[in-house]
């Protein structure tokens, strides 16, 4: 059977990708591609885009798509087996791509079209293409001299790894933390459906009571609505130190996925790249290809925003401090107080409570919503499709004209789940592209963090998801990302 990451004729086939797939499928990729890399440079022909700029994006492409999708269940779908095949590879693609950055052959192909007359005729599309190449070109280290391209494609490496070993650490260290709670009193203010939802949780571990863990959909009732301050104050205080050089409570032993050294390094690394480009820190680096120029131009942004939004700040801060004193006892509220007394100052003063709102939106009526305007505004059709999907819970999409013509698709992967890295993120699984006289038409990963239904409905079902108003902001937000791609 073909490993499914080499099909490159449909949709990616997660159904049927295995951890044991990865090394195969990267390894030929990488060759087969470093094999045209090597007959384009040594080309005698004058690079033109159909004949050097084409094959090499094809290739690209190939090798995108496939690490992509290996990335992407890194991220979703998280196993010991599947981050041993992600880790084992990360340094050769990561070494792969440092290589094309610094390749003085293609790099003379680019500069050779940029300079011809032909790039006068091309589309401002392909202009910016060839632009662009040679942009990351120089910030890849193709001008610096080869000691200093070996020590660039190092530090390439060393990120990469480090970058991937922080975000294991902050997952491992968020869904080791799990609170378990017997006394129902401790449960006093929070909604039913959070209550439900740990409830479920620790039934699913065979514990009695309800569980709590760090995870959004868990956490952030607990610090808005839970009347406790001690099981807020708990896991607010496991939440602000997750992966960090404080160990859990309880935890005798070392903090065994502290970042602390990891952020130390990659500031470090960071830096030292920049100032072998020729800048003088990482952040001019980030801002090559952004409208700022500069960083005194963004701090100087920030600061003229904090200046102004400051005693708005203070007012509020001030209006909360008064209310906790007045009405509910706290002198001083802490960090951990802050939420709870912002809801409690909005019920009293406007009637109105976070998770009442939540009844106005249950998922279907939130996509739904969603999907028709969309509709008004582009004149696009949403229709739910069947795709390969890698959790029971993803839904699949695709997006059509008004003359039903196909022009997109996404994967919606809405709910919190141990195996995913949290926050809320748009990716691309397959990009746009004209091939020949065809489009391939783009495909997109959104993906969020979500409290998933819990409870049935007197007919037997399973009740909806409700959202509330923050997760419906995220969802359109991801949404829009997913356009623009």
């Amino acid at each position: 059977m073909q490993n499914p990451l080499l099909d490159f004729t449909g949709l990616p086939r997660f159904t049927d990708i295995r951890p044991d797939h990865v090394g195969p499928a990267i390894d030929q990729l990488l060759a087969e591609n470093r094999a045209l890399i090597a007959r384009l440079a040594d080309s005698p022909e004058v690079p033109t885009w159909t004949n050097f700029v084409e094959p090499l994006e094809d290739a690209n492409e190939r090798l995108s798509r496939a690490w992509g999708q290996v990335s992407h269940l890194h991220s979703v779908l998280d196993s010991p087996e599947l981050r041993e095949a992600y880790n084992a590879r990360l340094p050769e693609v990561t070494q792969y791509y440092a290589e094309l950055g610094q390749h003085d052959g293609l790099y003379a192909k680019f500069k050779a079209i940029a300079a011809s007359e032909g790039y006068a005729w091309l589309n401002p599309t392909r202009k910016k293409v060839i632009d662009n190449e040679l942009r990351d070109f120089r910030l890849g280290g193709a001008e610096l001299p080869d000691d200093q391209k070996a020590r660039f494609m190092e530090i390439q490496e060393a990120l990469a790894k480090l970058s991937a070993k922080f975000e294991e650490n902050l997952l491992d260290a968020t869904n080791a933390y799990a609170r378990y709670v017997e006394d129902e009193s401790m449960l006093a203010g929070l909604p039913a459906d959070a209550i439900e939802a740990a409830r479920e949780a620790a039934a699913k571990d065979g514990k009695p009571g309800w569980k709590f863990t760090l995870r959004a959909p868990s956490y952030i009732p607990v610090m808005q609505f839970c009347d406790h301050r001690g099981l807020r104050e708990e896991m607010y205080k496991a939440y602000v130190t997750r992966a960090s050089e404080f160990p859990p409570d309880g935890d005798k032993g070392e903090a065994k996925w502290d970042n602390t050294e990891l952020i130390k390094e990659i500031v470090k690394l960071r830096r030292e790249a920049a100032q072998l480009l020729g800048y003088k820190n990482y952040a001019e680096v980030s801002l090559v290809p952004k409208m700022a120029k500069q960083p005194a131009e963004v701090l100087d942004f920030l600061n003229q925003l904090a200046k102004r939004a400051k005693p708005f700040a203070e007012r509020d801060m001030r209006e909360l401090r008064e209310f906790a004193a007045s009405e509910l006892g706290l002198a001083e509220p802490a960090a951990w107080d802050l939420a709870w007394v912002s809801e409690k100052l909005r019920v009293a003063r406007y009637a109105f409570s976070e998770q009442e709102v939540k009844e106005y939106f249950p998922e279907p009526r939130v996509l739904a919503g969603l999907f028709r305007l969309i509709e008004t505004l582009y004149g696009l059709e949403i229709r739910p499709t069947p795709a390969p999907v890698w959790d029971a819970d993803v839904q699949f999409y695709s997006i059509h004209d008004r003359a039903g013509q196909l022009v997109g698709q996404f994967y919606l992967d809405l709910y919190a789940r141990e195996t995913k890295r949290g926050g809320a993120w748009m990716d691309d699984a397959i990009c746009r592209r004209k091939k020949g006289e065809a489009i391939q038409n783009p495909v997109a990963y959104l993906t969020c963090n979500f409290s998933r239904p819990v409870g049935v409905t007197p007919e037997g079902g399973k009740k909806p998801a409700l959202f509330t108003h923050d997760e419906v902001i995220t969802l359109f937000h991801e949404f829009g990302h997913g356009l623009h791609h």
